[in-house]
């Protein structure tokens, strides 16, 4: 297998747009060369197979929504308040979106994960981390509410995005916005 980190990053990147546009059974070797712009085979050299392209690409739509060190810098300089908790789900909401190939890819992957279990293996033990450390952030930070208030949060606007991202005339964006603010405001509880 091919060592070169940045050719590797930008596969896994294709690949993820792949799945965004294609869908699961559009994601080929072959189709993630011409993504990327590279020779047809290079691919095939810097992964063992399909799955393992597949299981790189959900670490890596984690990887590319981590809010990184400043925001969560100026999310821990926030009063602890249900008006904060709602700023952040506002920030969580538009990150999410703003990268919406990757969230679709997300759902094909999580689609292809019914299928294959070791993907639903990765999946489930990635997407568990992420939850328990949102709570773990939440909780530790001492914003208003307990782990419930995260998860439900998290049950409600993963929710939402797919609505948004899917079929965004359902909901348009000044709406995904309200409902946003009414989710925080029944699920919160005040401070």
């Amino acid at each position: 297998m091919r060592q070169n980190p940045e050719r590797r990053t930008a596969l896994i990147d294709a690949a993820i747009e792949v799945l965004a546009a294609q869908g699961a059974r559009g994601l080929t070797f072959r189709a993630v060369d011409n993504e990327a712009g590279v020779p047809t085979g290079t691919a095939s050299n810097y992964f063992a197979n399909r799955d393992a392209l597949l299981m790189q690409a959900g670490q890596r739509v984690f990887q590319r929504l981590d809010p990184g060190s400043t925001v969560m810098g100026e999310a821990l300089a926030l009063p602890r308040t249900r008006e904060s908790v709602e700023r952040l789900m506002h920030e969580l909401v538009g990150r999410i979106t703003g990268f919406r190939s990757g969230q679709l890819a997300m759902l094909e992957l999580r689609l292809e994960a019914t299928r294959r279990p070791e993907l639903r293996k990765v999946l489930t033990e990635q997407i568990r981390a992420n939850v328990q450390a949102n709570v773990d952030f939440h909780v530790s930070s001492g914003m208003p509410g307990d782990a419930d208030t995260v998860v439900l949060l998290y049950l409600a606007l993963s929710w939402l995005i797919v609505e948004h991202l899917t079929l965004p005339e359902v909901f348009g964006d000044e709406r995904v916005e309200e409902l946003i603010t009414a989710a925080v405001d029944r699920i919160v509880p005040p401070a």
